[in-house]
């Protein structure tokens, strides 16, 4: 079952991409549905792009649910042990 679930926002960063060069990431686009390479029924896709510069820039991750939550839990940590001053 697709869920046509799709969530887009602005984003400020950067990513390495094909061909190991590093590019400004501009957009960033988290979904829920069928992957495209990774073995699972069902993943979290999240794509870290800059339009602005064509389809090369563009980074994508597949993760399974379970992984998607994990990485959640990661993230949350990261940030939360830093201090404030540097994540305002």
């Amino acid at each position: 079952m697709c869920t046509y679930a799709t969530v887009r926002i602005p984003t400020d960063g950067s990513a390495k991409g094909p061909g190991g060069a590093w590019f400004h990431v501009t957009d960033a686009t988290v979904y829920f549905d069928h992957p495209v390479h990774a073995m699972a029924e069902h993943t979290l896709n999240i794509d870290l792009s800059d339009p602005s510069r064509g389809p090369s820039a563009r980074v994508a991750v597949e993760l399974t649910a379970s992984a998607a939550r994990e990485l959640m839990a990661a993230v949350q940590a990261a940030l939360d042990s830093a201090p404030p001053e540097l994540t305002t």
